[in-house]
Parts: C-alpha cells; sequence; structure tokens
C-alpha cells in the first residue's frame, strides 16, 4: 500500500471509530430508554436491565455502520479538500484509485462485520432477549403485580388488579384485551388467582363478566362464576417463547422446520428476513461509493455546493428508507423481495457511473444556489424577528 493510501486509510478508520462510539451511544440510549419500564414496571433488578441494554447492542450497530462509513468517507474526503490535498494530488497524475482503494477496504471490512453481526450475534441475542421478557412476565404476573395500576402483559393486553385478599387470592380483576382488531373483550371479575400449573399459568377470574364488542359495534356482555384466562403465552411456561424471524439464524432461515408454528403461519416472513440478511450488508459499501461520488474530485471554493457530507448522508438515508420499505413489504408480497437486491446493487453500479465519468452526484448548480439563497432569506427574515432586550429605564 502507497504512502498516502495508509494516510487515507488512517484518517478514515479515525474518523470512523469515532462517528461509531457517537452514533452507538446516542441509538442505543434510545433503545435502552424503550427497556426502562422492566424495571419499573415488573421489579426486574438493575443487573437485568443492564444485560437487556447489552444485548440490544448487536441489533444496534448492523443499523448505524453504513451511516457512519458515509460520515467518515464524506468527512475525510472534504477535509482532504479544503486543505488542498486532493488538488495535489490530481496534479501530480496520482489515479483515482489511490483514494477510493483505501475507503473500499474500509467499507468490504465494516460490510463483512455487519454480515456476521447480524447473522449470528443479532439472533442469539434476541433470543436471550426474549427468554428475559418471558421471565419477566411471569414475574410480574406472580408477584409484582401492585394494586390499583394497570400493567402491560402484551401489545394490547392490560391487567388491573385493585386489591390483594389473604390466601393469595386477587380482588376486582380487570382485563382489556384488545389485540385483535376485529374483537375487543373487557374482562371484569370480583376476586380470582393466578395459578402455575404443568400446562402453564392460568389467571383464574371468579364473579365477573365479560364485554365483547365486535367490529361492527355491536356489544355483548356474557356472565361467568369462573374462567380460566391463560398467560402460557406470555409467561414462557410453556416452554422455550415464540422466536420469530428476526430472531432466527441464517441456518433457520435457509432451511425452516415444516412444522415450526410460527413459520407455517408467516412463511413469507421468513423468506423476507433471509433476503434482508443476504442484501443488507451491501450498504456500507454504497454509502462509501455514494461519498467518493460526492466528494471524490478536487473541487474550487468558489462554487456554490452544499457540505459533502450532507449530499452524502441525504442521498444515503433515501437509499436507505427504500430498503427499509422493501423490507416491510415483503414480509406480505413477494415481489419487493427482489427490490431488496436492486436498490443496493442498482446504487452501487449508478455510483461507479459517477466516478468512472468523473460526473459529481449532487443536485445542478441551479439548486443548489437557489436553495442557499433561500438559505439566506430565511436567516434574514428569523433576524428580524429575533427579540432585542429591552434596557432599563426609571419610570
Amino acid at each position: 500500500m502507497k504512502v498516502i493510501e495508509a494516510y487515507i486509510l488512517r484518517r478514515v478508520v479515525v474518523i470512523f471509530a469515532a462517528a461509531l462510539a457517537w452514533l452507538l451511544i446516542i441509538v442505543w440510549t434510545t433503545q435502552v430508554l424503550n427497556r426502562i419500564d422492566l424495571v419499573t414496571g415488573s421489579g426486574q433488578s438493575a443487573a437485568t436491565f443492564f444485560i437487556v441494554a447489552l444485548l440490544t447492542l448487536p441489533s444496534v450497530v448492523p443499523i448505524i455502520i453504513p451511516f457512519v462509513i458515509g460520515i467518515a468517507a464524506a468527512q475525510t474526503l472534504a477535509t482532504m479538500n479544503a486543505d488542498s490535498e486532493l488538488a495535489v494530488l490530481s496534479a501530480a497524475g496520482s489515479p483515482r484509485s489511490t483514494i477510493i482503494r483505501p475507503i473500499l477496504i474500509v467499507a468490504i471490512i465494516a460490510s463483512i462485520a455487519s454480515f456476521a453481526i447480524h447473522n449470528s450475534l443479532e439472533p442469539y441475542a434476541r433470543q436471550k432477549l426474549r427468554q428475559i421478557l418471558s421471565s419477566a412476565n411471569a414475574d410480574l404476573i406472580t408477584t409484582v403485580l401492585r394494586e390499583g395500576t394497570f400493567h402491560r402483559i402484551d401489545d394490547g393486553l392490560f391487567v388491573q388488579v385493585s386489591e390483594r385478599l389473604p390466601d393469595g387470592l386477587l380482588g376486582g380483576i380487570f382485563v382489556a384485551d384488545t389485540r385483535d382488531e376485529q374483537l375487543k373483550l373487557l374482562y371484569h371479575a370480583r376476586r380470582g388467582a393466578a395459578v402455575e400449573r404443568e400446562s402453564g399459568s392460568l389467571l383464574v377470574l371468579q364473579d365477573g363478566e365479560v364485554h365483547r364488542q365486535s367490529a361492527n359495534g355491536d356489544v355483548s356482555v356474557i356472565r361467568f362464576d369462573a374462567y380460566a384466562f391463560d398467560l402460557s403465552q406470555f409467561t414462557g411456561s410453556e416452554g422455550p417463547p415464540t422466536l420469530y424471524a428476526k430472531d432466527r439464524y441464517l441456518t433457520d432461515l435457509l432451511e425452516p422446520d415444516l412444522n415450526d408454528r410460527y413459520f407455517q403461519q408467516n412463511p413469507q416472513a421468513f423468506r423476507a428476513e433471509l433476503h434482508m440478511r443476504l442484501s443488507e450488508w451491501l450498504f456500507p459499501i454504497v454509502f462509501a461509493l455514494i461519498a467518493i461520488a460526492v466528494a471524490g474530485d478536487a473541487r474550487s471554493f468558489r462554487e456554490a455546493r452544499l457540505h459533502p457530507m450532507v449530499t452524502t448522508m441525504a442521498i444515503g438515508l433515501l437509499v436507505r428508507w427504500a430498503g427499509f420499505y422493501a423490507g416491510d413489504e415483503a414480509e406480505t408480497t413477494p415481489f419487493y423481495s427482489w427490490l431488496l437486491y436492486i436498490i443496493p446493487i442498482g446504487m452501487i453500479f449508478i455510483c461507479i457511473w459517477f466516478i468512472a465519468a468523473n460526473r459529481v452526484m449532487e443536485l445542478p448548480t441551479s439548486w443548489t444556489e437557489g436553495l442557499i439563497v433561500r438559505l439566506q432569506r430565511a436567516g434574514g427574515y428569523l433576524s428580524r424577528w429575533r427579540v432585542k432586550p429591552v434596557s432599563g429605564g426609571g419610570a
């Protein structure tokens, strides 16, 4: 490797490491805050909370790696252009591969790391997280459920207990089940108890009634002397918790168990997840090529242009959004599975064409100038509306 290539490689790696650390802290913090109710709502220890926080890391890293690559490459090239280093390299007759090669080395290594994390470490962390949340639900129902407070057991399922009676009985039990959009159920019982059996956990309701509301608005009320509400699917008493397509290893997606109940209900979700696993590792390379196509040439400071990082992130966000959209739609429509490959591979070829043709991937100059003029006008309007401090004076 040439000295200048090693120099560019070192700068890209340093910025990549710094950007990865900061983005990881920001995104990870938002994910951790979503799990804070694990301690406050289900009575789990702080140690359990930190374990859950660590288990969320593998799912965050593959998402932010492409953006980190884009930031590192765009910032490195923009800084080299500001320091006239790109102009010197061009004047010295250095080929563009001198700039492209070190950036692509980092991008390829990041893509391999992303593929490895996405297909090995992330499924492992997701399965462990399912087990911890399942255990937390079991503790919530049997020991932690506080009086007079609604607790969410699952999306659309809430339980409230008015009081705890002697001998482990519960008084004033209210259950709201809105998981099925076509049928809403409200249970109310004067008393009841949480019962653990070999077949699973049961919430036994006594002397109550259930209100059933259908999709057309019709409401029916049924009284009962005793009713058993099955909680096994939430507490994990029946065995391992339900594993969704995102929780499976790559081998499970390539050769799914035909007897798996979730696979039988959602075979397309498995196919969509498989195609996502085989295509998403390309996005670090896509972002690196976008940065090179945007900022890989020497430019004059007198030209009206947005900062290369802004342009790189704008194009990258659009491409990444298209990938996420195709992934969501592929879970129900097989046609979108092809788009999961077409989007990153197509963008790679577009970037290669821009680089090979010595064209800059950016907005036309007239658009950029118009945008800058509008931003300057907006800044002028804001400065006029700014509230000026009032000088004090005697009455």
